[in-house]
């Protein structure tokens, strides 16, 4: 179990690293930095990716925002512009191995490479077996599963040359370790990338590269609903449902030199609502 670490210089405790309390006052925290690190976020223009963008700047990162939606997608990097980060955008789709292509390219010649790949890119439709289409599960299947495997193929060659790279998969509790009704396509997706994650991992460790997966349970994202939300917070053990900035904490982790020995391994953040005998 991953606990935050209590800051003696400030006297709060310190999500893992180099808290940006530290980082502006040019302290030493317990864990390393990530200061400088080049990272691509796939998905990163909303919910979790944006999260996990926004973190990743804050913590001194260079950060590539990969995403479809050219408004949004500008939008997440002109705040954190605002607040100081570096960062920039690409406009490309994960289901498209040419685009993530591209997109690392981008990476390679706005920041010099690639040590990090936040492979967060999902959708998460809902339906029912009886009324899926073959159409609806290939699309589920095609972005979640697929356009995982298009971006780390694409980013691995690199990382592999440099010798170092840290991989993180944003998968699911859903799938891995729990069903949900109308969600079987994303539980299929989700578990296939564990498996695929740890396959890759094998193929991987002897470059100095780790792949992981966090598997986030129920998390608060943009246009939820309060009475959806109040109704999902009673099924969650802690009665409440996660912040992005949970699943970013975790990835976070992932990549620090401290996680250096850690590779094709899950963190579950999900408030216990996997546990199975609550």
């Amino acid at each position: 179990m991953i606990r935050p670490i209590f800051c003696t210089q400030f006297s709060i405790s310190c999500p893992f690293f180099n808290c940006y309390n530290c980082y502006k006052k040019g302290v030493d925290c317990v864990l390393t930095s990530i200061q400088g690190k080049r990272v691509i976020v796939t998905g990163g223009s909303s919910g979790i990716g944006k999260g996990i963008a926004r973190v990743f700047a804050d913590q001194g990162a260079k950060v590539l925002v990969v995403a479809r939606r050219e408004e949004v997608t500008r939008q997440v990097v002109e705040n954190i512009l605002v607040d100081g980060g570096t960062a920039s955008y690409f406009l490309g789709d994960v289901r498209s191995y040419e685009d993530m292509e591209n997109a690392v390219q981008a990476a390679i010649e706005r920041y010099g490479g690639v040590d990090v790949l936040c492979a967060n890119a999902g959708i998460a439709p809902s339906s029912n077996l009886k009324d899926m289409s073959s159409e609806e599960w290939d699309r589920v299947l095609q972005t979640n599963l697929t356009g995982c495997f298009n971006v780390i193929k694409a980013c691995a060659p690199y990382m592999q040359a440099s010798k170092w790279g840290r991989i993180i998969l944003t998968s699911s509790i859903t799938g891995s370790l729990t069903g949900v009704e109308g969600w079987s396509h994303y539980g299929a997706s989700k578990s296939g990338q564990v498996g695929f994650m740890r396959s890759v991992a094998l193929e991987l460790a002897l470059n100095n590269i780790t792949i992981n997966a966090i598997l986030p349970g129920s998390i608060k994202i943009e246009d939820m609903s309060d009475e959806y939300v109040q109704k999902v917070e009673q099924t969650i053990p802690m009665r409440k449902l996660g912040r992005v900035e949970d699943v970013a904490y975790a990835a976070l982790f992932f990549a620090s030199d401290e996680a250096a020995y850690i590779t094709g391994q899950t963190i579950v953040v999900d408030g216990g609502a996997a546990l199975p005998e609550f």
